[in-house]
């Protein structure tokens, strides 16, 4: 058996069966108080929620630990802000995915928990997400309206499908390439018993509420697909690049401009 082959089942295994089972440190340093809510496959999902003081909300994802600085900068604004593990991580039950396959179903409870809470205009639910939280947060908005407003910041490739849009030499793409994708595409859906979800760029295309997609195009994690993912959506995103940032970066490279640019688009795509 080739080794990329071994390699590749042994990562498909771990990132559908061994999830982070610590919470980080809370470092919120803003009011906030515990919660849970249920996922449609009857999962429970452990969070923190900071009230909203402007009757909107914004789903931060991915888990609890790299989403805290945006929680922070959203609360200066007035946006109550949802930071949750996801399903078999931190204290929420499940079974882990690291390539967010499934994840949608997480994003959906989240929504539905805002859409409880007195605080929020049930039409006023955002998101932002980081790096596979990206990817999710485009699945889920091509899904359900009931999500008003997407941040992707770091969104890449979650299978072959989107691995083979790439811009990489035709030689290394269609074979080492492919080779190396479509053993990582098949040991995750053999480990977490999953089909792969739709290509991002499809679902792209289906995304009718406003949506900023946030790209490195310069790291090593495939940002660059989001010109493509850009081009689908059409007159509803909005793409916006940052050369020297890296993976999920953008924060840290331009502090001013990435709060201006985000905390400006919920602003308007989430008035009341």
């Amino acid at each position: 058996m080739p080794a990329f082959v071994v390699v590749a089942l042994g990562n498909g295994y771990g990132t559908t069966h061994i999830g982070t089972a610590v919470v980080p440190p809370d470092r919120l340093g803003v009011a906030h108080e515990d919660v849970s809510f249920t996922t449609a496959d009857g999962l429970e999902l452990e969070g923190w929620y900071i009230p909203s003081r402007n009757g909107a909300a914004v789903i931060a994802f991915p888990g609890r630990k790299g989403s805290q600085r945006k929680a922070r900068m959203l609360a200066r604004h007035g946006y109550g802000v949802l930071l949750f593990d996801r399903r078999g991580e931190g204290r929420s039950e499940g079974e882990p995915n690291a390539w967010g396959w499934g994840g949608d179903a997480d994003v959906k409870a989240a929504i539905a928990y805002l859409q409880r809470r007195p605080d929020v205009d049930p039409d006023r639910i955002g998101g932002i997400g980081l790096s596979v939280g990206g990817e999710m947060l485009i699945e889920t908005a091509a899904e359900t309206d009931e999500l008003a407003a997407v941040v992707s910041d770091g969104a890449g490739a979650r299978s072959t499908k989107e691995d083979m849009d790439h811009e990489d030499p035709a030689l290394a793409k269609w074979t080492v390439g492919l080779a190396l994708s479509a053993s990582k595409t098949l040991a995750v859906a053999v480990s977490s018993n999953q089909a792969p979800p739709a290509n991002l760029k499809d679902l792209a295309a289906k995304v009718e509420q406003p949506l900023l997609l946030i790209a490195a195009p310069n790291s090593p994690n495939g940002e660059r697909l989001n010109r493509g993912y850009a081009k689908a959506a059409g007159d509803s995103a909005t793409l916006w690049e940052i050369p020297e940032a890296s993976h999920v970066g953008g924060q840290s490279a331009r502090p001013q401009e990435y709060e201006r640019r985000v905390v400006g688009f919920f602003d308007e795509a989430l008035a009341p």
